[in-house]
């Protein structure tokens, strides 16, 4: 069985454009053909898919960095280049991809054939054939395209869930799930049997619900005890908790103790407060004395929980459990969702500052360099074109406001101007 893996940082980058193409017409008879320079390709996309037969993120820890191809350079004939592949990453259901920094979603991969843009590839460059006008006949310049960077994701699997078993190893949860499932997860009397979360859909009364074994929840779980920590975060989407615990208190632990502890390490974790939970009572047939059982639902009763006695060695008591299930899911809302951030496109973003140094102004933004990459400095149209750039975007009215005076130091990029009045 490969292992189970839950967390992973990968690199991805999209695809860079394309160049434009610098070319003019040439054929016989034909000395001065126009500019016939064609557009570079866009890069290509990296864009999730969610596969229903994929359970783990083992593959991604294996490999790390994933790239989109690049678009292709135009060429002449106003020929376009060539469009870059995507990169596709195949991910489980579940699977939730953070953002670098801020821990914004990038995308939540919920439901089985999904698919979303992580990433979008640059856009190609003009070719000179775009810069022809009347008055401009033979443009000496095209366009670079646009140049992507590549970005850290965190990639969570978040189980999805409508019902989660939480509890202490030990406990029965995975006793209980194959009891109500046709699930067969790994079961002996030992902590941490369960590594790795076991789905399984149960059935009762003609209404089908997916249950969740949540493993490895200890005391200190969410300050990274035991293996709790890697594992609380698939509590996140289930609608319904049912907290087993150990009633007949093997080991000589004390169920309402142990209750405790886990809803403590559920809080400290950050687990919302407005979770339905119900107390499922196991190994109740180890129990002689059947007041004691009544004593443990009134005191779970007098912290406002419903408490269930039930055995999953004998299959004995899970029909009121069950019956309450089916009617919270009924009202309950359904598997949380998390709020996506937009794709990064970085041919989008023409934002920029200033910054002052003594009489040195530096225009810094992602556009800045590419605006200077597109400029052919040896040609009085593209310098004219570049002029026209800085005055349409507000730069040089924004150098003026800054106080760059004549003979002011301006550098944009990787090139340095006399600011000129």
């Amino acid at each position: 069985m490969a292992s189970f893996v839950d967390r992973v940082n990968i690199i991805v980058k999209a695809g860079n454009g394309g160049n434009g193409c610098v070319s003019f017409h040439r054929e016989k008879y034909v000395p001065n053909g126009g500019p016939d320079g064609g557009d570079g390709g866009r890069g290509g996309d990296v864009v999730a898919v969610a596969d229903p037969n994929m359970h783990t993120l083992l593959d991604f820890r294996l490999h790390t960095q994933y790239l989109a191809e690049n678009g292709a350079d135009g060429n002449n004939n106003k020929r376009h280049g060539r469009q870059g592949q995507d990169k596709v990453l195949k991910v489980p259901v579940g699977t939730v991809f953070l953002q670098e920094g801020d821990g914004s979603v990038a995308a939540d991969m919920s439901l089985a054939g999904m698919r979303k843009i992580l990433l979008r590839g640059g856009c190609g460059g003009h070719g000179n054939a775009r810069f022809a006008t009347p008055t401009r006949q033979t443009p000496n310049f095209a366009k670079p395209g646009i140049k992507t960077v590549p970005m850290t994701l965190c990639m969570e699997l978040k189980t999805i869930a409508d019902v989660g078993l939480v509890g202490f190893p030990n406990a029965g949860k995975s006793s209980i799930l194959a009891a109500l499932t046709a699930a067969k997860p790994k079961i002996a009397n030992y902590p941490f049997t369960t590594l790795t979360p076991n789905l399984g859909i149960a059935q009762w009364k003609g209404i089908d619900f997916v249950l969740a074994d949540i493993p490895g929840l200890v005391k200190g779980a969410s300050d990274g005890a035991g293996l709790g920590y890697h594992f609380l975060r698939h509590v996140e989407r289930t609608r319904l908790l049912l907290h087993v615990v150990d009633a007949v208190g093997s080991e000589g632990r004390d169920p309402l103790e142990d209750f405790h502890c886990i809803q403590e390490e559920l809080r400290k974790y950050g687990e919302p407060a407005n979770t339905p939970l119900l107390a499922v009572l196991n190994k109740c047939d180890l129990i002689q004395d059947l007041t004691y059982i009544q004593q443990l639902q009134n005191a779970f009763a007098q912290m406002g929980f419903q408490a269930f006695p039930v055995s999953a060695a004998t299959n004995n008591g899970f029909a009121p459990l069950l019956d309450q299930v089916i009617k919270l899911l009924a009202v309950l809302p359904p598997v949380r969702i998390f709020d996506e951030a937009e794709a990064v496109d970085a041919s989008t973003d023409m934002g920029y500052k200033v910054k002052q140094t003594g009489s040195v102004y530096t225009v810094e933004g992602p556009a800045m360099q590419r605006l200077i990459d597109s400029v052919n400095f040896k040609n009085t149209e593209s310098l004219h074109w570049f002029h026209r750039v800085l005055k349409d975007q507000g730069i040089i009215e924004e150098l003026r406001a800054r106080g760059a005076g004549e003979g002011a130091t301006v550098r944009i990029g990787d090139m340095e101007f006399d600011f000129v009045e």
